[in-house]
């Protein structure tokens, strides 16, 4: 595959980069177990604590000239970015704050003995990452693992190859030791190999549901763990007592941000019959209030698709839709004044459960918008779905919103707000979206050795 960095604004080739030989991962993996088995026999926690200090006190210098890298790679807004850069340095924060902590022994209560369980390295991993949050999909995985000792071979998207490369120059120049996190230009061959490699723990991977089939293949083939985030379809519910002003004021968002390429975004809108009218009024007045233009300009509220090939596949979805009986309610016409890979924002109704979109997912400014009559039909359409990464719901009355939460079947719900990642909370999904939590304490425990130490009493 080609590693090119295509501005997808401009539609100009920017950089190409040469593929990864054999002989070069080879020669990543050795080094990286090296390092490992040094970090496994000598700890030089201390030493990592401080290399991501100064990721983040690099991250934090340079948080523009970063962001910019990310947005000729992908296309996202500079502010957008930027925030994005800022996240991640806020992951060095948390978990250098939090290592020793989460490294700590545990002691096992047992009447027999004496047990405790140390926690440890377990060696080289690989992660193949997606290119719509270049820098915080690397920084997710890759801190905590580091901290804990896992030196990281990175497979990131073809298209945001600048970006991979900047994040792993970051990690280099915050005094990082060789085979700390080495970003190669690999193919899927090359991929499965490193895989099947003796001194490859584990793979962790955000992708498309194919790519994470088949990477979990390999992974089980050669009896590696494995983590998979796989995208979602998420349903956002606005129950009867929902606040309104809050409704308008973070529905477009949850849709729009990134140019609706993100896993969390709120997808499916599924509001009561009473409210169905006003709620597609609201999304329509923010829908054709966006300024789509140059994602460097920071006036610009509405960036290009990631690629030509995101846009052309966008489309064909929503053809499909309108094809099987979905009506178009606001958008779907060309943006012809603008040579960028832009996709007008887009609201979709009428989308009955055997039109093949229903249980899809639409990476873009596309909103589908289901009417029930009750409660109880707005949990089922929520449930009705392969997907289960996360949902929104509206409600004014917390213990209402949370008794709702507890009967969709995902990874998790955000009540009265759109998604959202920090570092102190787990992020994953359950069905069709992956298996695996990344961030938080429980980010640091997927690829950790729980070694019982155990002594009978006498």
């Amino acid at each position: 595959m080609a590693y090119q960095t295509i501005n997808p604004y401009t539609n100009k080739v920017e950089k190409t980069f040469e593929n990864t030989s054999d002989e070069q991962l080879e020669k990543t993996i050795a080094t990286a177990h090296e390092l490992y088995k040094d970090w496994r026999f000598n700890d030089k926690l201390e030493e990592r604590k401080n290399v991501i200090l100064n990721l983040a006190k690099n991250l934090r210098e340079h948080k523009t000239e970063y962001a910019a890298i990310m947005t000729k790679d992908m296309g996202k807004l500079i502010g957008e970015a930027e925030g994005e850069v800022e996240l991640c340095a806020s992951f060095c924060d948390y978990y250098v704050a939090h290592v020793d902590q989460f490294l700590q022994p545990e002691v096992i209560a047992t009447t027999s003995g004496r047990a405790k369980v140390l926690k440890q390295s377990l060696g080289v991993l690989v992660a193949v990452e997606p290119w719509n949050f270049p820098f915080y999909q690397i920084a997710r995985v890759f801190i905590p693992n580091f901290l804990l000792g896992n030196p990281m071979i990175l497979k990131d998207a073809s298209n945001c190859p600048a970006s991979a490369q900047a994040f792993a120059d970051a990690v280099k120049e915050a005094g990082a030791p060789e085979g700390s996190l080495t970003n190669l230009f690999l193919s899927y061959d090359q991929v499965n190999a490193a895989i099947a490699d003796k001194r490859i723990v584990g793979v962790c991977l955000t992708g498309s549901e194919r790519g994470g089939a088949t990477v979990a293949k390999e992974a089980g083939a050669n009896l590696k763990k494995s983590t998979m985030e796989l995208g979602g379809n998420d349903a956002f519910i606005i129950l009867d007592d929902a606040d309104w002003d809050l409704v308008e004021k973070v529905a477009p968002a949850a849709r729009l941000y990134n140019a609706g390429q993100v896993c969390t975004s709120s997808k499916r809108f599924i509001v009561l019959s009473k409210d169905y009218d006003r709620f597609l009024k609201i999304l329509q007045d923010a829908f054709s209030k966006v300024k789509m233009g140059d994602p460097l300009d920071r006036t610009t509220t509405l960036a290009p698709l990631s690629s030509k090939k995101a846009k052309e596949k966008l489309q064909s979805q929503v053809d499909l839709a309108v094809e099987n009986g979905a009506k178009v309610y606001y958008g779907n016409q060309p943006v012809d004044d603008l040579d960028g890979q832009f996709f007008m924002p887009t609201i979709l109704t009428d989308i009955a459960p055997d039109n093949p979109i229903f249980d899809t997912e639409m990476f873009g400014p596309v909103a589908s918008v289901y009417k029930v009559d009750t409660e109880e039909e707005a949990i089922a359409l929520a449930n009705n779905s392969s997907y289960g990464l996360g949902n929104t719901i509206f409600s004014s009355d917390r213990d209402h919103a949370e008794r709702v939460a507890a009967q969709i079947e995902t990874g998790m719900t955000w009540i009265n707000s759109g998604y959202a990642s920090l570092p102190e909370l787990p992020f994953g999904g359950v069905k069709n979206s992956g298996y695996g939590r990344e961030l938080s304490s429980y980010g640091i425990e997927e690829f950790m050795g729980k070694h019982l130490i155990y002594e009978v009493r006498q």
